[in-house]
């Protein structure tokens, strides 16, 4: 059994901020790869609404996730998410991965 955690965030652009939203996103990128316990930071756009991103991460551990919340890159993602978009994130545990 795996202890890797995954997180997805459903990220809904207010109104005119979709360039400001992924600017935001894409200076999250090497940072959050660079982190320990980070295997996957991957940011998805919405075929269908592209003001909708989704971010697929994926850690080591809860431990690791613990971590990525307390960096500077993140803290300053945390202090403008909301003026940019509507947010949802799922922390996931493994049942059936491959």
């Amino acid at each position: 059994m795996t202890n890797r955690v995954k997180l997805t965030a459903i990220l809904a652009a207010r109104a005119g901020k979709t360039d400001e939203l992924k600017m935001l996103l894409d200076g999250m990128r090497e940072p959050c790869r660079a982190e320990p316990g980070n295997l996957r930071w991957d940011i998805w756009r919405d075929q269908a609404d592209p003001s909708r991103f989704v971010l697929d991460e994926l850690y080591t551990d809860i431990a690791a996730v613990a971590t990525h919340r307390e960096t500077p890159h993140f803290k300053n993602y945390i202090s403008k998410i909301n003026d940019l978009a509507e947010r949802t994130v799922f922390v996931l545990d493994p049942i059936a991965v491959a």
